[in-house]
Order: C-alpha cells, then sequence, then structure tokens
C-alpha cells in the first residue's frame, strides 16, 4: 500500500527532512527489530537503532537515557494494545516524533493513533522503498497515512478534535493510574483491582476519583467508553 501525504509543520518545516541519528524502535517481533534496524541504518545512514521488546522497557530507556531522535512503535506489544502504547508514549517522549508501523489498517485504529499525536501510520505490508520513503516524509514534517484513509470515513463516535483532546487527556495519567485504568476496562471492581494491584481498596477509589477528575466524567462506565472510543486497549 502506497502512503498519502498531509503536509503539517512538526519541528522543521515540511520537505526539510530532520536530522535522525539516533532511532528507538518499539516491536516484539525479533526478526522484524532486525530487519527494520539492517534497513534504516542503511538508507538514513543511522548512528545507532535500539530495539525495545515491549512498552515497560522502552518507557525506561526513555525516562533514564538520552531521548531519541525519532520512535517506530508497533501497536501489538505484549504489554500494550491499541492506541495505549501511542498515548503514553506521547507523554513520555514529549517532542519525539513517533511513527507507527503497524498491520493494522482498520480506518479507526489509524484514526485514534493519529488523534493520539502520532507523525505517521505506516503499514507493514510496504516494500522496504515504500517504508523508507513514508519515513523520510515523516521526518521532514508531514503526516503521513495510508492511502485511501480518509478520517471522514471512519467509523468513530468522536470528530478528530475531539478524539484528540480525550486522547491528551488520557496521556496526562499517571503509571499507577493507566494500570488502575486498564483493570477498570477488563470490568474489575474495586476490591478485584485492589487484589490485582496489591493496593488498598481506598487507594483504589482514590485514583479512580482522579481518573475521572483528569478525563472529565462522573462516572467510571463513562471512562470505559471513552478509552473505547479512541481505541486504548483494543488489539490488531
Amino acid at each position: 500500500m502506497r502512503h498519502q501525504i498531509v503536509v503539517e509543520a512538526c519541528g522543521s518545516a515540511p520537505g526539510v527532512m530532520m536530522k535522525v541519528d539516533d532511532l528507538l524502535i518499539v516491536d516484539d517481533h525479533p526478526l522484524m527489530c532486525e530487519a527494520l534496524t539492517v534497513t534504516l541504518r542503511v538508507a538514513f545512514g543511522l548512528r545507532q537503532a535500539q530495539c525495545e521488546r515491549n512498552l515497560a522497557s522502552a518507557i525506561q530507556r526513555l525516562k533514564y537515557g538520552k531521548l531519541p531522535d525519532a520512535i517506530l512503535l508497533d501497536l501489538n506489544l505484549p504489554d500494550a494494545k491499541g492506541s495505549e502504547g501511542m498515548v503514553t508514549l506521547a507523554r513520555v517522549a514529549a517532542g519525539v516524533p513517533i511513527a507507527v508501523i503497524s498491520a493494522n489498517e482498520d480506518p479507526a485504529m489509524i484514526s485514534a493513533v493519529m488523534a493520539a499525536g502520532a507523525q505517521g501510520y505506516i503499514s507493514k505490508s510496504l516494500s522496504r522503498e515504500a517504508m523508507c520513503a513514508a519515513l523520510r516524509r515523516v521526518w521532514s514534517g508531514e503526516k503521513v497515512t495510508p492511502e485511501g484513509y480518509d478520517p471522514d470515513d471512519a467509523p468513530q463516535h468522536l470528530a478528530l478534535p475531539d478524539m484528540e483532546e480525550i486522547a491528551h487527556r488520557f496521556a496526562s495519567l499517571t503509571h499507577q493510574q493507566s494500570r488502575i485504568l486498564r483493570q477498570i476496562c477488563l470490568g474489575k471492581a474495586n476490591k478485584e483491582i485492589s487484589y490485582a494491584l496489591n493496593i488498598s481498596e481506598a487507594t483504589v477509589k482514590t485514583h479512580i476519583a482522579a481518573i475521572m477528575g483528569k478525563i472529565g466524567v462522573r462516572r467510571r462506565t463513562q471512562v470505559v467508553l471513552l478509552a473505547k472510543a479512541i481505541k486504548l486497549y483494543d488489539s490488531d
């Protein structure tokens, strides 16, 4: 699948490619990581390309190491599904351009990921040349989505500006609040969350109140509905 380009400034002037020396790839498939590392080192003259196999290790690297120039993110990780990884990395690596690379070409998922702050959404089915061309455009300040994708045609419950605002609110949650949110979305009661996370029920209730305050709702069912609307935990 080829990619269409929507030109939007992002850090550098559109058409002027930023210098990418240090790339972080977050993908749990060893062969995919190796293929991307070799291909992109040659294509872009990367000084360094590091791979992390799950979201937790990527967060550790980003929090305690030097931020990379760019990030490539797979959606389907052992510890993150749907737009969760994008929402989390948008908080931890603010300002770093993130391109999602995925086999999932569902228009609703593309809309959710782009609303969460991705600079590009690139199909894993692309040829080496097409993938490099798409990344070159991403790193030139353009937003890249699959050809034929139209956000107005995507089946979604919220308009894109609203999705962006909701994703931004979810990105404001702390790590512990995000863990509790995941449990809520799994349908767990407060007592079950308390047991699963080894914290008191009172602490769970405090966190849930804080989550609802940050998201801007009054009931936990509304939190779940909004999480679903931005594909927060959807699998490929």
